[in-house]
C-alpha cells in the first residue's frame, strides 16, 4: 500500500486546526492489485452464496444456516483478516481490513454476523489476550471452526455500558470466576462457540472482560429476537447462571473491561462506517438499473430530472463518505507503523493508534450510517410502489439499514463523543483549539478582508472556504465552552450542533483532497465528474454548517454577542454559487450510461 507523506505529523482531531495536503491522504484508488483481488473475492462470495439466499437467510428458524455460511467464509479466509499470521490469520493492515468490510458490507444479515465475529468477537483477544489465550483461541476463530459473540449490553445498560450488573466472583480455591447475569442484543448468540463477556468482579467500579466458552455449564438463551431488519442475524438474550470460568480466561487485567469495550467499539465504528458504503453502492446499483428499466410516459424514468437528482445525490454522499473513511483508516495504519518504529509492540501500537483517531472513528460511523439511510430511502422512492414491496430489493435494504444508526453506540452518543474528545484533548494540551478559537473571536470583530484572491492553483478558492468553515466550528465551540464551562456536557443539543459542523468539515475536506490527489495523478480532464461530486458536497457542507452554527449560537448567545457571532458565521460560510443541478445530472448520467455506480 502507498504510505502517505509526513505521517508522523498527523494526529487525530487536528483536521480542525491544521491544513492537510493532498499528498498526506490515502485514496482508495491507491489500493494495490492484490488488495483489489481480495475485495473481488469478497464480492464474488456475496454474489454466489449470499444474495441468492437472502429470503432464506431472513426466514431461517435456526442458526444453522448462518453458521454454515460463516464456515464457507472461513474457508476463503474472510474470518482471519485481522488475525496475525502466526495464529492462522492473514494479518492484514487496518485499511485492507476496511476494504474487506466495504466489500462484504452489502451482505445484509450476513454482513452483521461476519463483522460481529471478526470485529468485536475476535479483536479483544487479538489486542488484549495473553500468549496462551491467543494460541488457544485465535486459530479456531480465524478459520471459523469457532464462532464468536460479544456480550456487553444488558437490559439496563446500553449507552451507559459501565453500569452493567453482571457479576463475577472468585471461588474459594481461586481457580474460577463464577459469572451471573443477563446480556441482550447478542449478535451470533445462538451459534457462537465463544463469548467475550463483560462483568464486574465483586464491587468493582469498572467492568472486567472474560473469555467464556459455550461448553461451560450454566449458559442459556432465549429464542432469536424478532426485529425490524437484519432478520437473518441471530440476535438473542444470553443468561449466565453460576457459569464457572477458569481464572486464566480473564482478559487483560481486572477492571480493564470498560477500556477494552471502548477501544473495540472505536474499531467497530469506523468498520461500520465503511461497511455501509458497500451496502450503499449496491443499493445505487439496484436503483440505477430499475430507473433504466422502468418506463413512464413512454420513456425510462432515469431520464427525468427528479430521478437524476436522487441518483446524483446518492453518489455524492457515498463518494464523500468513502473518501473520509479510507483517509482515516490510513491515518490509523500510519500511526501504527510509527509507534512500532518507536519500539511499541504490535497489539499495543494498534490500540494506541485507534485511540488517537477515535474522533474520526466516531465521525465516520455517524456519517456513513446516515448516508446509507439517505440512499436506501431514496432507493425506495426511485422504485415507487415496488419499493414498498417485499418482492423488490429496496424493502430489505430500507429495513436493514436502520440499525446502523444504533449499532456501535447511537449516533447521538457518537456525536457527543466527537465534541467531548476534542475538548478533552484541548484541555490536556494535546490539541490547541483555544488558541485558534480566541484568534477567530478577535477576527470577527475586525474589518473583513475584501481583497481579491489571485491564487489560481487547483481548489484554491475551495480550500479558502474550508479554512473559513473550520473557523466557524472553532468560533462556536470556543464561545460555547467559555459560556458553559464544565456544564457544556449538559447542553446536548449544542454538542450535536457542534458535532455536525465538525463532521461536515472533515468529510468535505476529505473528498476535496481525494479529488485533488486524483487530478494530480491523472489530470483534470479525466476527473470532471469527481470534481462535480467534490464541489457539490462542499456546497452542501457549507449550508449544513451554517444551519448547525446558527442553531447553536441562538441557543446561548444574545444581544451584541448574538449579532456579532451571526455576522461571523455568515462571513465564514460564504461560497461562490455554482449550478448544482447540472453537476448532479452529470454524475447521474454517468451511472445511467453504465447502469451502475461508477465512482
Amino acid at each position: 500500500m502507498i504510505a502517505t507523506d509526513n505521517k508522523a505529523s498527523i494526529k487525530g482531531g487536528e483536521f480542525l486546526i491544521k491544513d492537510t495536503d493532498a499528498s498526506q491522504v490515502f485514496i482508495p484508488e491507491e489500493f494495490t492489485e492484490e488488495q483489489q483481488m481480495i475485495a473481488a473475492t469478497c464480492r464474488e462470495f456475496l454474489e454466489r452464496e449470499i444474495w441468492p439466499r437472502l429470503d432464506e437467510i431472513d426466514a431461517a428458524k435456526s442458526p444453522e444456516l448462518m453458521s454454515s455460511l460463516m464456515d464457507k467464509a472461513g474457508e476463503l479466509g474472510l474470518l482471519g483478516t485481522s488475525v496475525p499470521e502466526e495464529y492462522g490469520g492473514f494479518g492484514m493492515n487496518f485499511n485492507t481490513s476496511m476494504l474487506v468490510a466495504e466489500a462484504t458490507g452489502a451482505g445484509h444479515s450476513f454482513s452483521v454476523a461476519l463483522s460481529a465475529h471478526t470485529g468485536i468477537g475476535t479483536l479483544p483477544i487479538v489486542y488484549y489476550g495473553n500468549e496462551e489465550q491467543k494460541a488457544k483461541y485465535l486459530p479456531k476463530l480465524a478459520t471459523g471452526e469457532w464462532k464468536a459473540a460479544y456480550c456487553l449490553t444488558e437490559p439496563d445498560s446500553g449507552s451507559d455500558a459501565n453500569s452493567g450488573k453482571t457479576k463475577a466472583k472468585l471461588t474459594e480455591d481461586g481457580k474460577h470466576y463464577v459469572i451471573n447475569g443477563q446480556k441482550m442484543w447478542i449478535t451470533n448468540g445462538g451459534f457462537a462457540d465463544l463469548y467475550i463477556v463483560f462483568a464486574k468482579i465483586d464491587d468493582d467500579k469498572n467492568l472486567s472482560a472474560f473469555i467464556v466458552e459455550r461448553s461451560y455449564d450454566g449458559i442459556t438463551m432465549n429464542e432469536p429476537e424478532h426485529k425490524l431488519g437484519i432478520k437473518g442475524s441471530d440476535t438473542r438474550q444470553v443468561f449466565f447462571n453460576d457459569v464457572k470460568v477458569p481464572v486464566e480466561n480473564l482478559l487483560s487485567e481486572r477492571g480493564n473491561g470498560f477500556k477494552i469495550a471502548v477501544n473495540i467499539l472505536n474499531i467497530g465504528r469506523i468498520k461500520l462506517g465503511i461497511a455501509v458504503v458497500g451496502g450503499a453502492k449496491q443499493t445505487v446499483n439496484e436503483a440505477v438499473r430499475y430507473a433504466n428499466e422502468r418506463k413512464q410516459f413512454g420513456i425510462s424514468i432515469s431520464r427525468f430530472g427528479a430521478i437524476k437528482h436522487k441518483l446524483g445525490e446518492m453518489a455524492v454522499k457515498i463518494y464523500a463518505s468513502e473518501s473520509a473513511s479510507y483517509r482515516a483508516g490510513q491515518n490509523i495504519d500510519d500511526a501504527i507503523e510509527d509507534l512500532k518504529a518507536g519500539g511499541m509492540d504490535d497489539a499495543q501500537a494498534k490500540l494506541k493508534a485507534l485511540e488517537q483517531f477515535a474522533i474520526e472513528c466516531a465521525i465516520m460511523k455517524v456519517h456513513g450510517s446516515e448516508a446509507l439511510d439517505y440512499v436506501v430511502d431514496e432507493g425506495v422512492q426511485v422504485y415507487g410502489g415496488m419499493g414498498y414491496s417485499a418482492d423488490a430489493p429496496m424493502e430489505r435494504a430500507y429495513r436493514d439499514a436502520r440499525i446502523n444508526r444504533i449499532f456501535e453506540g447511537t449516533n447521538e452518543i457518537n456525536r457527543m463523543l466527537v465534541v467531548d474528545m476534542l475538548l478533552k484533548r484541548a484541555m490536556k494540551g494535546e490539541l490547541d483549539l483555544m488558541g485558534p478559537a480566541m484568534a477567530i473571536a478577535k477576527e470577527i470583530m475586525s474589518i473583513p478582508d475584501f481583497s481579491s484572491d489571485d491564487d489560481e492553483t487547483l481548489f484554491a478558492a475551495e480550500k479558502k472556504v474550508l479554512k473559513n468553515l473550520k473557523k466557524a466550528v472553532l468560533m462556536v465551540a470556543g464561545a460555547a465552552a467559555q459560556k458553559f464551562m464544565a456544564k457544556l456536557s449538559h447542553e446536548q443539543e449544542i454538542l450535536m450542533n457542534l458535532a455536525d459542523m465538525a463532521i461536515e468539515v472533515y468529510v468535505a475536506e476529505s473528498v476535496l483532497l481525494r479529488v485533488e490527489k486524483l487530478i494530480g495523478l491523472k489530470g483534470e480532464g479525466a476527473l470532471s465528474l469527481q470534481k462535480d461530486i467534490a464541489l457539490t458536497y462542499l456546497h452542501e457542507a457549507v449550508e449544513k454548517i451554517n444551519n448547525a452554527g446558527r442553531a447553536a449560537i441562538t441557543s446561548f448567545a444574545e444581544g451584541d454577542e448574538l449579532r456579532v457571532m451571526l455576522m461571523g458565521l455568515k462571513r465564514f460560510t460564504k461560497i461562490e454559487p455554482m449550478n448544482l443541478k447540472d453537476a448532479r445530472r452529470r454524475v447521474a448520467d454517468a451511472m445511467i450510461a453504465e447502469n451502475k455506480y461508477v465512482f
